[in-house]
């Protein structure tokens, strides 16, 4: 009888074992700023929210709900502020108006380990606590910065310079001003719209990275590209603090080591993507052009000046200090 009461007794603890660890689990949803099908979804589905669910002792789920058919990009950065969504993954450059800081990330040429090791981006985190009401976990794929794609060979000015003038250029609000400046016409357009405005002679150009390109059906149109890139890409995996606060100790410190380790994971990705995106490309017939000399330094010049000039414009309060951490002058 004892031993029978003792065998009932282990049976009802072990039965109570999954919904324990269920009720240590805590779920949080995240939106991407493309939908699930382009790359930058793709190796965050894989490198983040597959590795997270996937662990039988995390402490955390992740609801990856979707991307621009469930929250508009630009309206990612009101709706982590505000909790309608726990996560996003997406580029603080479409929403400015909240964190001018964000530019940092823009303006950057250093790595995201090289900005982690010398304090950048704790120093970026309390602005982002401050004004967004959110913890950057991961700077995702960082590193990598946007080319100019064209539908027609681009012209050259006579300082080897690219002359956009009677170009319409697709462009994010972030460096609309790049595009003005080099005399083109810069049209803002979401990422969802941008296929049909090419394929209906809306924009002759449009900035993107290598990575993605093939994936949203744009080089279908694109065939020549500018190099070299341009600032970084920005995507940003943020969690709002409201959310991050209700997490136990332990929920919190395996969320943020899984950032770390997509921001590591993902660095290493993008690179081995571009590089592979970049061989479909030319051998799809997209010709290269090249910079060189005077027209490369002023271009470089003037694409990473832009954000740092805004910044200072917007909010000057930390432009010393993030420009000290982000930039490194040649």
């Amino acid at each position: 009888m004892i031993a029978k009461s003792r065998m009932l007794a282990l049976a009802a603890a072990l039965a109570a074992v999954p919904f324990a660890a269920h009720a240590q689990q805590a779920t949080l949803k995240v939106v991407s700023f493309v939908p699930k099908t382009v790359s930058y979804s793709q190796t965050f589905q894989k490198l983040f929210v597959d590795k997270v669910n996937g662990d039988p002792k995390s402490p955390i789920r992740i609801d990856f709900a979707g991307g621009p058919e469930v929250t508009p990009p630009a309206q990612l950065g009101n709706a982590v502020k505000s909790g309608v969504i726990d996560m996003q993954l997406g580029p603080p450059g479409l929403w400015l108006n909240l964190v001018p800081e964000g530019d940092a990330v823009f303006g950057s040429n250093l790595t995201p380990a090289q900005r982690r090791a010398n304090g950048g981006m704790d120093l970026l985190n309390t602005v982002f606590a401050k004004k967004l009401n959110g913890t950057i976990l991961a700077h995702a794929a960082g590193g990598f910065g946007f080319h100019i794609f064209f539908k027609n060979q681009p012209k050259l000015s006579a300082d080897g310079n690219v002359d956009l003038k009677g170009i319409k250029v697709r462009v994010a609000p972030a460096w609309r001003d790049f595009v003005t400046g080099l005399g083109g016409t810069g049209i803002v357009i979401p990422v969802p719209e941008v296929y049909t405005a090419l394929e209906r002679g809306t924009v002759d150009a449009t900035g993107w990275p290598i990575n993605g390109l093939n994936d949203l059906g744009w080089s279908k149109f694109l065939k020549f590209r500018v190099d070299p890139q341009f600032m970084q890409t920005d995507v940003m995996l943020i969690v709002n603090n409201d959310a991050f606060n209700k997490l136990n100790a332990a929920q919190k410190d395996y969320l943020i080591k899984a950032g770390l380790d997509y921001e590591k994971t993902s660095y290493e990705a993008e690179a081995t993507i571009t590089k592979a995106e970049d061989a479909k490309l030319r051998a799809g017939g997209m010709t290269i052009v090249e910079l060189k000399g005077e027209g490369r330094k002023k271009y470089l010049a003037a694409a990473f000046e832009i954000p740092w000039k805004r910044l200072k414009e917007r909010d000057a309060t930390h432009y010393d200090a993030l420009r000290a951490k982000f930039y490194k002058a040649d």
